[in-house]
């Protein structure tokens, strides 16, 4: 169309310049334009036109409508140019700009609604390289690598392939954390700068790290398999439940449209408003959490402790110690339960025919098939004999239990621990491992089984449900996340009057037994079962501490890849957590 004064390009030449801001936002999407209505007068007329910017993420519109003034010339109509026709409020120099509003990321809750992972302040420390002339990248990149602590040839690679006016990230620091050498040498260096901003962290680093994952900027590998999804500088979960349930936490981005004048001043058209990302809940007691891996802080081998609520199996804790190294093994750790699995095997003896008091033959060594078994190295003499099945729990006699494997049948140690929650896979929406009952292979298989070693595995989510079990009087699955629940399988269900034996057995050890440490804790009677698992490693024998526990609506597995024995190595840091939660 022909105008007045100004030619069809240099029209387009300033509308362009315009609507540079929104043409930004709107990527393979068009702005549509129709005409609405045109008024004709002599000589001249009016036409309004209706505008939709497709602003929004999910293509919603921007929708106004502005007017065109035409006139005749020599029997054509010719358009008058105004910046107005393209938004009817705009005057000689003003332009418009759409700028992004961050959804803001869902918060993981825990017990009574806390925030686990909520925007804490954070500093970026790094380099900017507007202020840094290109001799002086060398040095200055290996300087700042040097004050916060990464290899520095890589940064250097990093510093040289950014742009040349860009930020180069070196490391993302808690504000709470902020070392001082770094707040008092970072500007020595040519560019240091520092950038406050916020992420979605938990209370502390190591805070349910495994199970709860990491926060940051998409990978190439993330971008490759969903691009319609991610892009550089998106912001995901990268592990845990963060990643699984990225989609749900993800905010949605909204947008705002500004006329900005030639000075600078910005004067609002539209908005729509971002949306927060649905917050994920779980049942971590902050309080607990934080007990468990100040308890394990000074563990030096791999170590966990995970503590549920028998009445509904809310998972409570799920702590890894500072030798796991990142490593989840609270709740997805495969290890054989050693003497803890006697709780299983009591229960399988149990639904034999045996009562607390059977006799059972409890001997310094028991031969199977060629292999000899023997009691933990200091099992008391006085022990020894014929004893009743209780006494045989509460001292921990291997003997006793391999010599009783006659009693049982194919399959029924492994009902017996589905009975109290291991054995059975269920989704709980989180890595979970509930341990394995394999029908053994062989004769000695069979009597290693009965004492928690064979291939009788469980990570420590499981014992501790199968001490929940015991407290509880029926069959416990954890819970971490509410929306996500599983039940026991039909036909392998605890019954009350076989989870109310066993609570007498588990007191027994208590009181009689080899967790006696925990006679004198204050509150309700605790149930409990040691355990020792013995291992292999670099042809050395070494040996998994085990410990289960139960005391009022808590039930409580700790772990210890390499100890002494269940009570001397796991036994007082089960005290120590069942007295913080008092």
């Amino acid at each position: 169309m022909a105008f007045t004064r100004e030619t069809a390009e240099a029209v387009t030449e300033e509308r362009a310049a315009v609507v540079e801001g929104l043409v930004a936002q709107l990527g393979e999407a068009e702005v549509a334009v129709e005409v609405v209505e045109v008024e004709e007068q002599e000589g001249s007329a009016t036409a309004t036109l209706a505008w939709s910017w497709p602003l929004g993420p999910a293509g919603e519109p921007w929708e106004y409508e502005s007017s065109v003034r035409l006139t005749e010339v020599e029997g054509a109509w010719q358009a008058v140019w105004e910046r107005a026709v393209v938004e009817p409020s705009l005057r000689g120099g003003t332009v418009l700009d759409a700028t992004p509003i961050g959804g803001a990321r869902g918060e993981i809750l825990g017990a009574r609604g806390l925030a686990l992972v909520a925007d804490r302040p954070v500093v970026r420390v790094g380099l900017d390289k507007a202020r840094i002339r290109p001799a002086q990248l060398e040095g200055a990149a290996r300087a700042m690598a040097r004050l916060v602590g990464i290899e520095p040839a890589g940064y250097l690679e990093l510093a040289r392939a950014a742009g040349e006016e860009a930020f180069v990230e070196a490391i993302v620091l808690r504000s709470q954390e902020f070392p001082e050498r770094v707040a008092l040498d970072y500007d020595t260096i040519p560019g240091g700068m520092l950038i406050n901003d916020d992420l979605p962290l938990a209370p502390s680093r190591e805070f349910a790290a495994p199970i709860l994952g990491t926060v940051g900027e998409v990978t190439a590998d993330m971008i490759e398999e969903e691009p319609d999804r991610y892009e550089v500088g998106d912001v995901a979960g990268l592990s845990g439940l963060q990643a699984r349930y990225d989609e749900q936490l993800q905010g949605t981005d909204g947008v705002v449209v500004d006329a900005v004048a030639s000075d600078g001043r910005e004067r609002e058209l539209w908005r729509l408003e971002a949306q927060a990302g649905e917050p994920l809940r779980t049942t971590l007691d902050l309080d607990l959490q934080q007990s468990a891996e100040r308890i394990l802080a000074g563990v030096g081998p791999a170590s966990a402790i995970v503590a549920l609520r028998p009445s509904d199996g809310a998972v409570l804790a799920a702590a890894n110690g500072p030798g796991a190294e990142g490593l989840n093994i609270a709740t997805f750790g495969q290890y054989a339960p050693g003497s803890t699995f006697k709780t299983v095997s009591a229960l399988a003896l149990l639904r034999a025919g045996l009562t607390t008091s059977s006799p059972l033959r409890c001997e310094a060594t028991a031969v199977v098939d060629g292999r000899q078994f023997g009691n933990y190295s200091d099992f008391p003499s006085s022990g020894l004999g014929q004893v009743p099945l209780g006494s045989a729990l509460a001292d921990s006699c291997n003997t006793a239990f391999i010599n009783a494997r006659d009693r049982l049948g194919d399959g029924d140690l492994a009902a017996a621990a589905a009975a109290l929650g291991l054995g059975v896979d269920h989704d709980l929406g989180f890595p979970a491992y509930f341990g394995q009952v394999p029908p053994p292979e062989s004769e000695t298989e069979a009597a290693a089984d009965l004492i928690g070693q064979g291939r009788v595995l469980a990570s420590p989510m499981a014992m501790a449900a199968v001490a929940a079990s015991v407290q509880a009087g029926r069959t416990v699955v954890p819970q971490l996340l509410t929306q996500v629940e599983a039940a026991p399988s039909a036909g392998q269900e605890l019954a009350a009057p076989e989870a109310e034996t066993l609570q007498g057995l588990l007191r027994g050890v208590v009181t009689d037994g080899t967790a006696s440490l925990l006679a004198g804790l204050p509150g309700p009677p605790v149930l409990a079962k040691t355990g020792t698992a013995e291992y292999e490693r670099d042809g050395q024998v070494r040996t998994h501490a085990w410990m289960i526990a139960a005391q009022g609506d808590l039930a409580v597995a700790v772990f210890v890849e390499d100890g002494a024995s269940g009570s001397q190595t796991a036994g007082p840091l089960l005290a120590e957590f069942l007295h913080a939660a008092r």
